[in-house]
């Protein structure tokens, strides 16, 4: 199956999508919206269809290689939900090495998501990536009740489980202690949160496409930030010259990347949204900004 692009679609189909991914839209609502665009025999929902993930063309790293070992782990939470599981995957030696939490979008984890702590770990990180969605049952493997389902969390406690998970793998007798944490949409959003919570607890941290705390918040930040944008995501985008200028006055080690003509999402392989050549620099600036600041 050949994968369709963003330039498949028009911008504004697009951004009605990304609407309907961020809970600002109903799946009516787009349904209704997307009407317009359904021509020559294709139905909105066929559309739709089109552009949610299909998580077989995200797999770059199989669950079973060789290289790797993973498990699923399970973390107390007693500030948050209790407790929250995930996905813990490291290098398949006995290596100490860095540490690198890996957030998820607004779904849970998902097998995207599963796919960047593998690649981390063919990087020569120990990866853990909780799943917000544990109180719940965690991710249903359905991207609607999914997203049904994260309206429901309590985003206090849920905030909460991540730190948890981010102490819980910091203190981890394999690795070495340095600890950096990873990404995408909502979870970009979290990784900027956990910097402004943890302070030089983090050790580095690359927010995609993630909401920017305010200026007294960015004030707290030890970590170094590597930013990552797409330049069609002008909602996301809007918050960046003043995150900049915040972290400038910290005096803390910071770029922004905002990739030419991509969507918010650009990184994400499952989807029409995926940017190959955004995504592949994206990713080594992410694993150079991790090697950089984790393996010192």
């Amino acid at each position: 199956m050949e994968r369709m692009k963003a330039s498949d679609f028009p911008q504004e189909l697009l951004n009605l999508f990304d609407r309907y991914v961020h809970g600002r839209a109903s799946r009516r609502d787009f349904l209704d919206g997307a009407q317009k665009f359904a021509v020559g025999g294709v139905t909105a929902a066929a559309l739709l269809e089109m552009l949610r993930p299909n998580y077989a063309m995200a797999i770059q790293i199989q669950a079973d290689d060789k290289r790797i070992k993973a498990t699923t782990e399970t973390v107390p939470s007693p500030q948050g939900n209790g407790s929250i599981k995930g996905y813990l995957v490291r290098p398949a030696n006995d290596a100490k090495l860095p540490l690198v939490l890996v957030i998820h979008e607004n779904r849970g984890l998902n097998p995207y998501i599963e796919d960047v702590a593998r690649r981390l770990a063919v990087a020569n990180f120990i990866a853990f990536a909780p799943d917000a969605l544990t109180t719940l049952g965690g991710y249903p493997g359905d991207e609607d009740k999914a997203r049904e389902l994260f309206t429901q969390l309590d985003r206090t406690k849920t905030m909460e489980d991540f730190v948890a998970s981010a102490n819980w793998l910091k203190a981890r007798p394999d690795g070495t202690g340095k600890l950096g944490a990873v990404g995408f949409c909502f979870g970009g959003s979290v990784v900027n949160q956990l910097a402004v919570r943890m302070g030089s607890e983090l050790g580095a941290g690359v927010p995609f496409y993630g909401g920017q705390p305010n200026a007294a918040d960015a004030a707290k930040i030890k970590a170094p930030i590597n930013a990552q944008y797409g330049e069609l995501d002008t909602r996301i985008n809007e918050g960046w010259p003043a995150f900049d200028a915040a972290l400038t006055s910290a005096g803390v080690p910071h770029e922004g990347h905002i990739y030419k003509a991509a969507n918010h999402g650009f990184h994400n392989d499952s989807t029409p949204r995926y940017d190959e050549a955004a995504a592949k620099q994206a990713w080594e600036r992410t694993l150079g900004w991790f090697n950089k600041y984790l393996r010192n």
